[in-house]
């Protein structure tokens, strides 16, 4: 079952210094695997004479992508608390990097866990984060004749237009909140006079409104 799921809004950076090692974890939102490998990508070029440039990241609002990456700190110690902070913390089509510069004195095994967790931890604190719910992709198809002010109605909603397909008739393709689903068709043959056709697809995920 689609669940709602937070998502950072912009890229957010927070530094904080653990006996004397600094942590530096830069979250940002991203919509595929590869946007997230190509952010951590990014932060690796940027802070390339750091010591550790560890990584999480989760995609999807089912959180089916999760990835963790401990980037030469021993196994399980980085990648994998950040993982942990993130889902526990609700959020997915996200990405964290978090970046060490050792400071001489060894943290030991739980004390790298929690340095890499809080690390991702006091980040989110800080990040402005949206709501995503999940929505449905509603296919309407009317004739020509309709189309015109149907699609001034569907812009001037709550719904979302993403796509216009011209052919014999015309289909919209419009995503609309779960939470919305039992009134959209009513509102469309409202609209139409009963001549539209209303079809639902995938399962995406919009913004609350």
């Amino acid at each position: 079952m689609a669940v709602p799921y937070l998502t950072p809004e912009d890229i957010t950076e927070h530094e904080t210094e653990i006996r004397r090692s600094r942590f530096v974890c830069t979250l940002a939102p991203v919509s595929s695997e590869e946007e997230a490998r190509a952010f951590v990508a990014e932060c690796k070029g940027l802070y390339a004479d750091a010591s550790h440039n560890c990584s999480a990241y989760v995609i999807g609002g089912d959180r089916l992508v999760q990835r963790a990456d401990d980037d030469g700190e021993p196994g399980g110690t980085a990648g994998t608390p950040m993982l942990e902070t993130l889902l526990r913390r609700g959020l997915g089509d996200v990405v964290a990097v978090v970046t060490r510069y050792f400071g001489g004195v060894k943290l030991g095994a739980g004390g790298l866990i929690r340095a890499y967790g809080s690390s991702v931890g006091k980040a989110l604190d800080l990040a402005p984060l949206v709501e995503m719910v999940p929505a449905k992709a509603m296919t309407v198809t009317v004739d020509h004749v309709q189309a015109g002010r149907l699609e001034n109605d569907l812009h001037a909603s709550r719904y979302e237009v993403r796509e216009v397909v011209y052919g014999a008739e015309v289909g919209f393709r419009v995503a609309v909140r779960e939470s919305d689903l039992p009134v959209f068709p009513g509102w469309i043959a409202t609209l139409t006079a009963g001549r539209a056709v209303v079809e639902p697809g995938e399962t995406l995920y919009l913004r609350r409104a």
